[in-house]
């Protein structure tokens, strides 16, 4: 199937909208739109029209509080969706019955019920669909596949421990720490990204998910703020761990991965090197980018050429449903922690 469009007007520039913009990524969406000589930000849209407006000023678009008015109005090429978790798998529906192609932020839905929906609606419409699981583009996977080429994977662990829950106050999103708004905490705010990246390291293995520990001892919320998953599946064994503990700003984690394969020993112990180990115990490191932000760029660049090009995304919302249908799993074997004591409804 063919996911090519043709531009309005005969014209060389895409059009695009970005959508709920009152998001904390909406930067990395926007900045490398806006250094692109071929793309056009034509409209920015979020209900808080008040955080709309500044962003418009920015980009020199118009604001819009109704994406659903701002797409009648502009008929975008391409749009880069953003919301609430729970307003996710409308948003989408929204798009794909419009047929406009568009990337949207993990995990696209409140459950994976809802992924799973979206996915199939955009398969039959055939609407181009990304999502920025963007370490896939990380030089990890490749030096993966050069180093320990023809190798199985045996074990993999990801600990990724993001910023505490009052940055999220501070940039006035306080629906993600809730559960009746995001789902869930940080293993599907931020763990997503690792339930995909086992997956592509097992060359979309199933995965099953055979322990779990969730905590919220240390904010007290109806989400969690801690998450231990273990899976096997593929010859492998994998954990993904995350949290919302770090005492860090935003794009500042903590950070250790570890990947065995038959002969050798990949670690991270920080955002920029990646130590190599051979059985026969010779060392080496090579300097890259380990961390999310840092491929944000990639992705637009990349997303945008694919959909010029008629390919296909590097991850799309049929990836994103395998990857919260188990963060879902998760979930079942270890329930979201109950009532917070300061009497959050959940």
């Amino acid at each position: 199937m063919r996911h090519g469009i043709v531009l309005q007007k005969g014209g060389t520039t895409l059009r695009v909208v970005l959508i709920g913009v009152s998001h904390w990524h909406t930067p990395f969406f926007l900045e490398p739109c806006l250094a692109l000589p071929d793309v056009s930000i034509i409209g920015v849209s979020d209900p808080d029209l008040s955080r709309a407006e500044p962003v418009a000023t920015h980009a020199g678009c118009r604001a819009f509080a109704d994406y659903r008015e701002m797409c009648a109005a502009l008929r975008p090429d391409f749009a880069f969706a953003l919301a609430r978790h729970c307003d996710m798998a409308e948003l989408a529906r929204f798009l794909i019955d419009q047929r406009i192609a568009f990337a949207m932020e993990k995990p696209c839905a409140i459950n994976a019920a809802e992924a799973a929906d979206i996915a199939v609606r955009a398969q039959a419409a055939g609407v181009f669909a990304a999502v920025p699981y963007v370490i896939r583009y990380s030089p990890l996977i490749d030096t993966i596949r050069e180093v320990a080429a023809n190798e199985a994977v045996q074990y993999a662990m990801f600990k990724f421990i993001g910023g505490m829950v009052d940055r999220y106050r501070q940039q006035r999103v306080e629906w993600v720490i809730d559960r009746r708004t995001a789902g869930g905490g940080p293993l599907l705010n931020l763990g997503v990204h690792f339930m995909d990246l086992c997956r592509v390291l097992l060359h979309g293995a199933e995965l099953t998910v055979t322990g779990a520990m969730m905590s919220n001892r240390n904010a007290h919320l109806t989400i969690e703020d801690h998450a231990v998953v273990l899976m096997q599946g593929g010859g492998a064994s994998c954990m993904v761990e995350t949290g919302y503990l770090y005492p860090a700003p935003n794009s500042v984690f903590d950070l250790h991965y570890s990947i065995r394969t038959e002969n050798h020993y990949f670690s991270a112990r920080d955002d920029s090197t990646l130590e190599i180990v051979t059985n026969d115990r010779q060392r080496s490191t090579r300097a890259m980018k380990l961390t999310n932000v840092y491929f944000y760029p990639t992705f637009v660049r990349d997303t945008l050429a694919r959909l010029r090009d008629g390919r296909k995304p590097v991850a799309d919302l049929a990836d994103n449903a395998a990857a919260v249908a188990l963060v879902e799993a998760a979930y079942a074997l270890s329930p979201l922690p109950p009532r917070a004591p300061e009497g959050i409804d959940a």
